[in-house]
């Protein structure tokens, strides 16, 4: 019998977000580990609003919303509050329920300059990184370390001489035809209009150049989870730099690997990470030029296994470009930008910890 696709609306219902949530969902494996790093967080959260006025939204919302923007591949704030009111999975992840009306997207323009003031994602990260370390899945000792270009949210088009007044001559209104051929772009003689911290950068030869940043990731080698990350201007130097300022930050005495590609092999980084006690196990380049990496280091079983283990790096790359939307960045400036590597890096881990800590089955 043909059923019929006219129906009656349920006048009452007695349905919960979490009822609508399957049991065997991997958000639900992911889910206790948020709120467990959110309640460790929640001595910092009292000292960033003022004891007395108006109830504001909760920062645990905001720091599972972008979970959420990241686990899921939304786009914008925008999109992710409209998804807000109608995807029961966001609700039950955020603890509302069916009826409450979603917040608006301003409220994350409102409170980035809180969170970015308190440096609050990078304490959830450590926070996540922290329940990877209580249930001895990191290892101390091996590490691997790389940078990846990320695109600016700044069109070719704003990248203009600094003493230029008006927009380029040209047609197409709002969005005229430039062409660049024959110009010579300069860091010190252009400037994105859009993102003055954006840079012409080419990442090798033969690719174009582009307005982005770098960002840089530190893995273990046991499980490949990120124990640190960091985002920071296009330059020449930069990956080297930021991976010295990483291991830097790893604390301890112990001495530990690294490894490396190729473009890590300076006599400068190599130097500077035996000072940190920081066995350098780099990939040697030796195209025209003598490697930096000699004989004590490439002898030992260990540098080869290092080399091996060093290409996982590229799959928290993979996972941020394309699950986690960053392969085109969505804000302006170093530090929102690092902000939203942050929260991704900690989604990654919040994934890899959810399939780690699977209850072993009979």
């Amino acid at each position: 019998m043909r059923g019929e696709a006219a129906r009656q609306a349920n006048v009452l219902l007695a349905l919960t977000p979490d009822q609508v949530v399957p049991a065997d969902h991997p958000i639900r494996r992911i889910k206790p580990i948020v709120e467990r790093a959110l309640a460790r967080l929640s001595p910092l959260f009292d000292e960033m609003y003022a004891a007395t006025g108006r109830p504001s939204i909760p920062p645990e919302h905001l720091l599972k919303s972008l979970v959420l923007m990241a686990l899921f591949s939304v786009r914008s704030e925008r999109q992710f509050c409209d998804q807000l009111g109608y995807n029961l999975l966001f609700k039950w992840f955020l603890d509302l329920n069916i009826d409450d009306v979603p917040f608006d997207h301003s409220t994350f323009s409102r409170n980035r300059e809180r969170l970015l003031a308190h440096d609050v994602t990078r304490a959830f990260f450590a926070e996540v990184r922290s329940e990877a370390e209580r249930q001895h899945l990191l290892s101390r000792e091996h590490f691997s370390v790389d940078g990846t270009l990320l695109q600016a949210w700044a069109s070719q088009k704003s990248y203009r001489p600094r003493d230029e007044d008006g927009p380029p001559a040209g047609g197409g209104g709002r969005n005229p035809e430039v062409d660049f051929r024959g110009q010579r772009r300069r860091r010190d003689t252009h400037v994105s209009r859009t993102d003055p911290e954006a840079l012409l950068y080419r990442k090798g030869k033969g690719q174009p150049a582009e307005l982005a940043f770098l960002g840089h990731v530190l893995v273990e080698n046991r499980h490949s989870l990120v124990v640190d990350v960091d985002l920071t201007q296009a330059s020449g130097t930069g990956e080297r730099e930021a991976a010295a300022r990483m291991l830097g930050r790893r604390g301890g005495r112990r001495r530990v690997t690294v490894g490396a590609d190729k473009g890590y092999d300076t006599r400068g980084f190599v130097t500077a990470l035996r000072g940190q006690r920081v066995t350098p196990h780099v990939a040697q380049n030796t195209a025209g030029r003598r490697s930096a990496v000699d004989r004590r280091t490439t002898r030992h079983p260990g540098y080869a296994t290092s080399q091996s283990h060093r290409p996982r790096v590229e799959q928290f790359f993979g996972w941020a470009k394309t699950v986690g939307a960053s392969r085109k960045l969505r804000f302006v400036g170093v530090a929102a930008n690092r902000m939203w590597f942050e929260i991704t890096a900690t989604a990654y881990n919040l994934v890899r910890l959810a399939k780690l800590t699977l209850p072993a089955t009979t």
